[in-house]
């Protein structure tokens, strides 16, 4: 890293987020071309595009060997706006709770330090 503090955490933050699940690119400041950030970020894309794949694959086969279940009243139907309202809250309340404290520990902290 050539900066230190916040903005270095950001860069190597981004680095491994965009490695994990876009096409791998990093800020100027973040001198990616060692060999320690090579196969880091090699380790990072492998594990974050093909892992989730086994897992929705695995996940796949066992609900696939399930019986099926009658509807109760219990059961929460799938094709109204509730699930899907219900799905997207959480879904974002999962991915705000993941990445704010990187969020805050990051960009707001470099901001706030101006």
């Amino acid at each position: 890293m050539l900066n230190t503090g916040p903005h270095g955490f950001s860069e190597v933050l981004y680095a491994f987020t965009s490695a994990a699940n876009n096409n791998g690119s990093a800020f100027a400041g973040l001198a990616a071309h060692t060999t320690w950030y090579n196969t880091a970020l090699g380790l990072a894309m492998l594990f974050g595009r093909f892992l989730p794949v086994v897992f929705v694959l695995a996940m796949a086969g066992s609900l696939a060997g399930q019986q099926h279940v009658p509807v109760t009243a219990g059961t929460l139907p799938t094709c109204r706006p509730q699930f899907v309202v219900l799905l997207t809250a959480v879904v974002l309340g999962v991915v705000g709770l993941t990445y704010f404290p990187a969020l805050a520990l990051g960009p707001l902290a470099e901001g706030l330090g101006r």
